[in-house]
This record gives C-alpha cells, structure tokens and sequence, in this order.
C-alpha cells in the first residue's frame, strides 16, 4: 500500500497523571530528529537547574509555567512534526479529572487517539474515563501504550494482565480498531526504535504504527454532505455571471453534473461545475475546500446544505445530543443558546436532561438534572429552525454541535448528535 505523503494523521494523548504522556511525546521528537536545536537548549538548561541528569523529555509539551512548575499537563499543548512518510499534529491532553473539557476539545478532530498505562498500576479509573471519551468522540484508531515497562522489569506476563484488562472493558465501546504496545518512554522502548529488551513483542514501534494508520476510510465517503460557507460573486469582467458556492466538503463526493438539492429550501438542481484552489476540478470530495457552480440561479446563502438529491440527512428542529459541559457556570434552565453546526447558526434550549453520564464508572443517572462543567449528558436540544443533520457515529462534521452563550459569547457545551 504506498501511503499519500502529505495525509496528515492528527493524535491525542490521554492517560492518567504521571503515566508518562509528555514525556513519550517527548521521546517522539527527540528520537525522530523533530526538535530544533535552540528549543533542545533551553530544555537543557531548564532541566540542569531542576537538577535532572540529561534531558527531561517532558518539558518539550509542558509549555505552561504552571506546568513545568507542577509537572502535569493543564492545557492541551499542540505539537506539529513531520517525517519522510508522514505529516503529524499531536494534541498533549491533560490527565486530571477536572480538565475533561480540554482532552474533549484535543480529541474532537483526532484520527488516533494514544492512551497511556502504568504497569505498575494496570487499567485504573482514568484509564476508563479516556477509553470511554475516545469512545463517545468516534476516534476510529485507539494505540494503548502500556509504559513504563522498565519499572516492571520487561515482564510480558504483565503486559499480557492489562491487555486482558483492557480489553474486556473495551468491548462495552465502539471502538474499532484497538492496538497494543507496550513501551519505556524514558529509556525510548518501542517509541521510534524497537527494544531490545522486550524481543517477545513481535509488533511495530509506535511512530511506525503511526506512520502506517490508514485513515483514508475513516471519513464517510458515501453521504455527499457541502455546507455553504459564503456565495462568490467576482463583480469583475473576467467574471461577470460568475456564481458559486464555497465551502468545505463535509463528506461524500461530488462531481460535475450531480443531480443536488439544496436544504432547508428543497430546490433542486444540477452541478455544472466545481473549482478548486487551482482552478476546475472533476469531483470534490472531504475535505477538500471547494466552490460548486450550479445550472439554476437558486436563493442559497450561508448555513444551507447542498447535497445529493437521492442522499438527504435529516432536517429537524429537535435533537437528541451527548453534550459534553465546558463552562465553569452549570447551565441555566430552559436558557436561550445559540447553536453552531457546520456553518449554520441557530436558537436553541436544552429542553430536557434524560440522564447524565458518571465517568467514573459509566452508569447512567437519570434522576440528576444539573448540568455542571466537565460533565457528560444525554440532552434533548430545540432549535428555531431546522438543521440538517447526520448521526455524529456516520460524520463527526455534520454530526456534531456547539452551544454559545448569548450574554457572555463563551462557548458552554460541546455536543454530539445521537
């Protein structure tokens, strides 16, 4: 299989404290040659006055000063390298239970997810709440790296414990695709290089594993799904009947002469053309940005959707959401919101909490009712008009929302529609 040099492969790292998250990033670049060299001396000189022999290779994410200070990750810290095969942009997610939002907000866009184990410690409560988030956020590749192998001695009986653990817990979820590796991210086991002191683990190390991901499947490629950012009118000669639509494909393909319908209007059309970047193309697909050009001069502006004709997502007023809280004030009852999906932009209220997620041990609770930051709910949401929309499962663009705050203009609430 010859892999698309410039695909980019976007990954979250979750774990408990201390697992040792940063510092495998860390080892990451240091290991794949990522890291310039006036970043690598001011880690240098940050880990001599710590007092650190050689390089502490978790300061290379830690960028808060309150980070470093304490050693844990608060925020998420992206990181961006590249390698001969692969382009990459790493999102460092905290571990601590009060910063559930922020591992939300670095994984909403992942194709992979990397959960980190002590195995010293095995499969613990954290490690569920991580697994249970890449779960309700639809990442399609979970790499469970079992770390800190040296402190148990290379052992694989002990690997294979929390395989077992791991996996029995997992099947619960719709994860589909869950890989194994166990590693030392201090002494860089299995990161870039393979081990030599685990030769009875047969597979690849993780930025192989990383590098070889196939992710061109995992975007729905069946739904032809165009949100309408902005109508291009040139008002040039060059141009002078020129009309198009541009936005971004949020899924499926489209090609010149598709028989399309605009939503919510219902008007229908043909495509008589698509233009890319550089200039006319055949077929667009996600996600590409692209302006489609049709045969009728139809009313279309921004938040319509164009889609195909014989393909339509449904247009509803009254979602049914898992709403992840991002707000340090809980959530008012029946309060106007303004909705965002995709570039549509609407009133809402959440009309009804069904039951609320404890993500400590994933029963339901169906009796609390109030919403309060970094907690997970099954909601249901009402709209002014209707939006077009897909399962957030089949197409995370097209499936997800966010809700804003009308009197502060903070976002509260991230949601994915059921």
């Amino acid at each position: 299989m010859e892999l698309n040099n410039s695909q980019l492969l976007r990954f979250t790292t979750a774990g408990s404290v201390d697992d040792g998250k940063s510092t495998l990033i860390g080892r990451l670049l240091y290991d794949s040659k990522s890291i310039f060299e006036d970043q690598l001396e001011a880690i240098q000189e940050t880990s001599a006055q710590k007092g650190h022999d050689g390089v502490d290779l978790a300061l290379f994410t830690d960028g808060l000063r309150d980070e470093r200070e304490q050693g844990i990750t608060i925020d998420v810290a992206y990181r961006y390298f590249t390698t001969p095969k692969r382009k990459f942009i790493i999102a460092d997610t905290p571990g601590h239970i009060q910063y559930t939002r922020n591992m939300v907000t670095g994984a909403s866009t992942a194709n992979a997810a990397i959960i980190l184990i002590d195995a010293r410690h095995g499969v613990i409560e954290q490690t569920k709440r991580h697994a249970f988030i890449a779960s309700l956020l639809n990442i399609p590749h979970v790499i469970v790296c079992i770390n800190k192998m040296d402190l148990v001695d290379f052992q694989e009986n002990t690997y294979q414990k929390i395989v077992g653990q791991f996996e029995d817990f997992a099947s619960k979820m719709l994860i589909p695709d869950i890989r194994f590796i166990p590693t030392s991210a201090l002494l860089g086991d299995n990161v870039v290089n393979r081990s030599e002191n685990m030769d009875w683990y047969m597979g690849a190390p993780l930025l192989h594993t990383l590098e070889t991901l196939h992710i061109s499947s995992d975007i729905n490629k069946v739904d032809a799904r165009f949100p309408v950012q902005t109508v291009l009118r040139p008002q040039s000669e060059e141009y002078l009947d020129y009309r198009a639509y541009a936005g971004r494909m949020a899924g499926g393909i489209f090609r010149t002469g598709d028989e399309i319908t605009v939503l919510p209007s219902g008007f229908t059309s043909r495509i008589a053309g698509i233009d890319g970047p550089d200039g006319p193309i055949e077929e667009a697909f996600a996600p590409m940005s692209i302006s489609i050009r049709l045969e009728d001069d139809i009313d279309i502006s921004r938040g319509d959707m164009i889609v195909r004709s014989n393909n339509q997502p449904v247009a509803t007023q009254d979602l049914e959401v898992m709403l992840c809280w991002l707000n340090n004030s809980p959530a008012k009852p029946r309060a106007k919101y303004t909705i965002l999906h995709t570039s549509n932009q609407q009133k809402a209220i959440i009309k009804e909490v069904i039951h609320k997620i404890d993500i400590q041990s994933l029963n339901r609770n169906p009796d609390d009712k109030e919403l309060n930051m970094n907690e997970i709910c099954k909601v249901k949401i009402r709209t002014t008009k209707p939006l077009m929309i897909d399962p957030y499962r089949e197409n995370r663009s097209t499936g997800s929302v966010i809700l804003v705050d009308d009197m502060t203009n903070e976002t509260v609430a991230a949601g994915m529609v059921l």
